[in-house]
């Protein structure tokens, strides 16, 4: 009997622990979204890409090494690079480019339809079924997209809300391409593999931005220091455990708070005054979102509820 309770008070404690680091996720990823608009005016969007990288991997590479990660295969090498380019090297490229024109709260807004590009791509590539649920959720998440991007005159239909949008497009991508990798492997070392190759093909671009990184001031730095280390690295690990160790409903749940916190913290450090049409936007795109990932669960629920009924 004390056994079980013990055990049950233990699984409860993990259970916190867990909801606390996604949490804290939700944090470090919504607090990317400001830290890049102080970074990148200084830093430039290739400097700022290549510090966040370098910084980010360095730190998987000295967990790694305490973890005993284990080196990929060479049959993964095809995934891992495909990864890298689309989750860390474009998206981080396409996400400092915009944010230069963009407000941080808009640009995570955009960015947070990312799982309908998954949607598509996982059909695909794994031929996963794409229910009427799912056309639904994308259709209404896609009409928010729309109307954050005509919600603001000084960036309606700009080249710079464009590229949000497709790095939105990329973020997307880049989710289903772990997929066969977490078949094997932890979250941390898909982490560690993916942000390397990033980091990889992201270096020769450093002579581009050379001089704006020779000039950047300090704050700028720091800035770009803080999103290598804590939205990047420390984000990272701490999703792995939370993924770990949620439901999936409950992990992929937690995401939805991003673009809100986003804009909350756009507001206090920024100054960034959501709009009435952006609220909106976000509101009817979280919508969409959650139709597309929770909706399955969420009809199988009545379903259950009426075979429990009818047994009983």
């Amino acid at each position: 009997m004390s056994f079980h309770i013990a055990a049950t008070t233990l699984d409860g404690v993990r259970l916190d622990r867990a909801a606390l680091a996604g949490l804290a996720v939700v944090l470090l990823w919504a607090s990317a979204f400001p830290a890049i608009q102080v970074a990148a005016p200084d830093l430039g969007a290739v400097g700022l890409s290549v510090v966040r990288l370098v910084v980010a991997t360095v730190a998987l590479l000295l967990l790694a090494t305490v973890r005993r990660v284990r080196f990929p295969s060479v049959r993964e090498l095809g995934w891992i690079v495909a990864a890298g380019f689309f989750g860390m090297t474009a998206y981080q490229l396409l996400l400092n480019v915009s944010e230069l024109h963009v407000p941080a709260g808009t640009a995570s807004i955009i960015v947070s339809a990312a799982p309908l590009v998954s949607v598509a791509v996982a059909r695909a590539l794994f031929q996963e079924p794409v229910t009427r649920t799912t056309m639904v959720g994308s259709a209404v998440a896609f009409a928010g997209v729309v109307v954050v991007c005509l919600s603001r005159a000084g960036v309606s239909l700009s080249t710079a809300v464009w590229v949000v949008v497709a790095a939105m497009v990329v973020q997307g991508v880049y989710h289903p391409l772990q997929r066969p990798l977490l078949r094997t492997r932890s979250g941390l070392e898909v982490a560690t593999y993916t942000m390397g190759a990033g980091t990889l093909m992201t270096l020769p671009l450093v002579p581009l931005g050379w001089d704006q990184l020779r000039d950047a001031t300090v704050g700028g730095w720091v800035a770009a220091v803080y999103l290598g280390l804590l939205p990047s690295a420390l984000g990272f690990v701490l999703w792995a455990y939370a993924v770990g160790r949620l439901p999936i409903a409950a992990s992929t749940s937690l995401l939805y708070l991003v673009p809100p916190v986003a804009v909350l913290i756009a507001w206090i450090w920024l100054g960034e005054v959501p709009l009435p049409a952006e609220v909106l936007g976000g509101a009817i795109v979280i919508a969409g979102v959650v139709v597309v990932t929770q909706g399955p669960r969420l009809r199988a629920r009545p379903r259950s509820r009426t075979a429990a009924g009818a047994a009983t």
